[in-house]
């Protein structure tokens, strides 16, 4: 990428958020595209993969604050035309102006300083001038992954194990790119530097040198593992404990075992998003557990004790004569338990109305209806009788 391609580059438009996005913002939109682009969830999908590179480059600069503000400032000047004006050539003299010049003085301690745009750019175009071979240490890529647990995995707790694929350092190579037993020379266009320089114009512009990739050196044998790449993508295995009372779409966050950092940094984390399937029986809201239980009619008029299921066992509720159907019971402490913390069992009691019945049955129904005097409906009723005297006196 050369360096105008990068100013000129919106990161922001690429993740798809404005300028004033906060850090939140723009890590909960890059891990939503990531997910979605990510080559394990499209293979062979090319234009997906080039997505998911270009998101994890945006990702990588407006994720740092640093890089960020410094990627800020450069736009900005390039927008005040900071940038034009000058007359074309390799930098030489006061009417020339060379990116590559600038960047190489701020890395010596002139406009930039350390730690700025010139270490910036110098990040970004995989290189480093005399005094700076050791590449930058940067903290590891965040990985998120998902996991199906059962209703009662996630009640109780699980064990489980997380196969992650993710980009590693060779092993073959060690990171060089070439057969072992051989190493990379400098490469002879850029003279190591990893940038050749190109006029357009009024100006001069310095760019990852084609010969060598940007590197600053030339594989002649390549690695036969990594063919070069310097890195493989590598699957592991990682077991951790998903704590009791997780619930479903619930986020976990496992410090320290993202990808590994670059040049001694730090490692990312890892995010776990946890699928709870549903219960035969329970469902969940909170750390409540509900469960609707049927019961006759006579129960609900003359009471009744029921025995209804929990997660540890059973329990016997009473039934007080009268209950309504649809009366909710509580049973404390008998729900979703977390450290220091349980929810109650909601059992609710609802009366099963049989689809065929004898004619014996039939016979006692009507009988307990001539029994009956009571209205079950007095309000509405009275409302049907208003509208039926309104209805006569229009007729008349």
């Amino acid at each position: 990428m050369a360096a105008q391609d990068y100013y000129e580059k919106d990161y922001y438009a690429e993740l798809g958020v404005p300028k004033t996005a906060t850090a939140a913002e723009i890590k909960k939109t890059y891990r939503k595209l990531a997910r979605d682009l990510h080559p394990d969830k499209n293979p062979g999908n090319t234009q997906a993969e080039e997505r998911f590179k270009a998101v994890s480059e945006a990702n990588d600069v407006l994720s740092d604050d640093a890089k960020r503000k410094e990627y800020d400032e450069a736009r900005e000047l390039a927008a005040s035309g900071a940038f034009r004006g000058f007359s074309g050539g390799n930098g030489g003299g006061a009417g020339g102006f060379d990116l590559g010049d600038l960047l190489r003085n701020a890395r010596s301690g002139g406009a930039g300083g350390e730690g700025g745009l010139g270490d910036l750019f110098g990040g970004l175009f995989n290189r480093g001038g005399a005094g700076q071979q050791r590449p930058r240490a940067r903290r590891g890529a965040d990985v998120e992954t998902e996991v199906a647990l059962s209703f009662d995995q996630a009640v109780h707790g699980e064990t489980v194990p997380l196969q992650l694929t993710e980009r590693m350092t060779c092993d073959t190579c060690h990171g060089t790119g070439a057969k072992p037993g051989t190493s990379p020379h400098t490469c002879g266009v850029c003279g190591g530097s990893g940038l050749t320089t190109r006029n357009q114009g009024s100006f001069a512009f310095s760019e990852p040198c084609t010969n060598c990739g940007g590197t600053g050196s030339v594989i002649d044998q390549k690695c036969p593992t990594c063919h070069g790449d310097r890195t493989v993508l590598r699957t592991r295995t990682l077991r951790t404990r998903i704590p009791a009372g997780v619930s479903d779409g619930q986020r976990i966050k496992l410090a320290g075992k993202g990808e590994p950092g670059l040049g001694g940094g730090p490692a990312g984390d890892l995010y776990v998003v946890v699928h709870v399937g549903k219960h035969e029986l329970f469902g969940r809201t909170g750390d409540n557990l509900t469960l609707t239980v049927p019961v006759t009619f006579p129960e609900l008029v003359g009471g009744t004790t029921i025995t209804v299921p929990t997660l540890t066992g059973s329990v016997s509720l009473r039934v007080a004569p009268g209950t309504a159907s649809g009366r909710k019971l509580r049973v404390k402490g008998a729900g979703v338990a977390r450290t220091g913390h349980a929810g109650d069992l909601i059992v609710t009691v609802e009366v099963s109305v049989p689809q065929r019945i004898s004619a014996e049955a039939a016979e006692a129904l009507a009988a307990f209806a001539d029994a009956v005097e009571e209205d079950p409906r007095p309000q509405i009723s009275r409302m049907v009788g208003r509208s039926g005297r309104h209805a006569a006196r229009d007729d008349a």
